[in-house]
C-alpha cells in the first residue's frame, strides 16, 4: 500500500467521524404506560387531598386566585376543588363542573382531530398543506411543520389587526386563511428551518379538519372526542353565521382583569371567531376524561398517540423544552407533557407525568393564576407517594 493511498483511507476515514459528530440526536418516542386502577388507602389519599387544598386554599386568601383545580394519580382522582366565583356580580360560586376558556390547552385537540384523520388515511402528515387547502399561498409547509410550529407563518393577529377593517365582525377561521391568501404576509423564515410557536398554525390546521371531514371545526371536535368519551360540558366557542360581535361571551365562566378599581369582566371581541388555536371550553372534570381516555387508547391508537409527544425540533442547549403534535415536552424529565394558555383573562394549566402517571389540571378565570414552579413542585412531591402495593405512603 503506497503512499497516496494511505492518505486516501485517513481522509475517508476523517469524513466518516466528521459527518458521524454532526449527526442530530434522533428523538426518543416515549412509551406511554397503561393507565394503572388500582385500590388506594383513603387515609392517605385523604392526606394528600388535604395537603393539595392547604396550597391552593392559601393561593386563594393571599393571591386571589379563582378557578378549579384536579389532581390525579394510577387512573384514580385524588382531588378537586373550586375557588372563587364564577360571576362575581351575582356571587355565583365556581364550581368543578364550571366550563372555563383553555386558551392554547386547545391545541392538544386541534392535534388530536388531525391525529384522527391521519389515522383514517385522510391526511399524511408529510404531505404539502395546499394538497388539502389548494388556496394556501406558501410552498413548503407540511401537516408536521404546522403541528411542530416549525412552519415560519407569520402571526394571523398580527395581520388581521392591519387588514380586518371593521372589529365588530367576527372574524371566522375562512376570513383568516383569505386574508393570508390576498396579503401573503411575509414568513419568519423558510419553512423547516426553525421554532416559533405561532397560532396561525394550529387556526390552519383547524381549516384542515373542515375541508377534509365537511364538518365545521366545532362539530367535529364534538362528534369525534367529546360525545365518544363523554365530555358532556365541554364545547368549542364560534361564531359561526353570526353578523356582529356579541358583547359579552355568553357561554361558560366570564374572565376578569382586576385593577385599583376592583374586577372587570372583559368584553368579546372578533378574534374569537378563530378556532383551532384556542376556543375550547371545558371543566377539570371533563379534561380528567380527556387524560384518561389517553391513558386507554380510546381516541387514538398507541403508536398515532407516541407521535404527539415526539420532540418536532433537534434538542439545542437553547432550547430546553420541545413541542410535539398539541403538546409542550418538558426537557429534563422523561415522559412529562405539559401545555399553559392565556387568553383574555382566562389562563390554563395541564401537566401529564407520564411515568409516574401524575396529571395536574387547573383552570382559572383571572389573569392571577398558580406560578408554573408551584405545580412543578406539587407533580414533584414525593412525601406521599403510591406505593408498591398501591397504597399512599407518607415518608415524613
Amino acid at each position: 500500500m503506497n503512499l497516496k493511498t494511505i492518505s486516501y483511507l485517513i481522509l475517508i476515514l476523517f469524513g466518516l467521524f466528521a459527518c458521524k459528530g454532526q449527526v442530530e440526536e434522533t428523538p426518543k418516542i416515549p412509551e406511554i404506560p397503561d393507565t394503572i386502577f388500582i385500590d388506594l388507602d383513603q387515609k392517605s389519599i385523604d392526606q394528600k387531598a388535604a395537603w393539595l387544598h392547604d396550597i391552593f386554599d392559601k393561593l386563594n386568601k393571599k393571591r386571589g386566585f379563582t378557578g378549579a383545580v384536579l389532581y390525579a394519580e394510577k387512573g384514580k382522582l385524588v382531588y378537586k376543588e373550586a375557588f372563587g366565583y364564577a360571576d362575581i356580580r351575582k356571587k355565583t360560586n365556581l364550581t368543578t363542573t364550571s366550563a372555563f376558556q383553555l386558551a392554547s390547552v386547545s391545541k392538544m385537540f386541534t392535534a388530536t382531530a388531525i391525529l384522527m384523520l391521519v389515522e383514517d388515511g385522510l391526511v399524511e402528515l408529510d404531505s404539502d398543506v395546499r394538497k388539502y387547502l389548494p388556496e394556501f399561498p406558501y410552498e413548503g409547509i407540511t401537516i408536521r411543520l404546522l403541528l411542530n410550529h416549525r412552519s415560519g407563518l407569520s402571526r394571523y393577529m398580527t395581520l388581521a389587526q392591519d387588514q380586518w377593517k371593521n372589529k365588530e365582525i367576527p372574524l371566522t377561521n375562512d376570513d383568516m386563511l383569505k386574508l393570508y391568501v390576498q396579503y401573503k404576509p411575509k414568513p419568519y423564515f423558510l419553512p423547516n428551518h426553525g421554532f416559533h410557536y405561532c397560532n396561525a398554525n394550529y387556526a390552519m390546521l383547524a381549516n384542515v379538519v373542515e375541508r377534509i371531514s365537511h364538518k365545521k371545526f366545532d362539530q367535529f371536535i364534538k362528534e369525534n372526542i367529546f360525545d365518544p368519551i363523554g365530555m358532556d360540558s365541554s364545547f368549542v366557542y364560534n361564531m359561526n353565521g353570526e353578523n356582529k360581535v356579541s358583547d359579552y361571551i355568553s357561554v361558560g365562566v366570564p374572565s376578569y382583569r382586576y385593577n385599583g378599581r376592583g374586577a372587570r369582566m372583559l368584553r368579546n371581541e372578533y378574534l374569537n371567531g378563530v378556532m383551532g388555536d384556542k376556543g375550547v371550553y371545558t371543566t377539570v372534570e371533563d379534561m380528567f376524561k380527556f387524560d384518561q381516555a389517553l391513558y386507554q387508547n380510546k381516541l387514538l391508537g398507541d403508536s398515532t398517540l407516541q407521535l404527539a409527544f415526539m420532540p418536532g425540533s433537534p434538542k439545542t442547549k437553547k432550547r430546553k423544552d420541545n413541542y410535539g403534535f398539541g403538546w409542550r415536552i418538558k426537557g429534563d424529565r422523561e415522559n412529562t407533557v405539559y401545555h399553559f394558555g392565556w387568553w383574555k383573562g382566562f389562563r390554563s394549566y395541564y401537566i401529564r407525568d407520564m411515568r409516574q402517571q401524575k396529571s395536574i389540571i387547573v383552570l382559572t378565570n383571572r389573569e392571577n393564576g398558580p406560578g408554573s414552579k408551584e405545580l412543578w413542585d406539587i407533580i414533584d412531591k414525593e412525601d406521599l407517594e403510591f406505593g408498591e402495593f398501591g397504597v399512599l405512603n407518607n415518608s415524613n
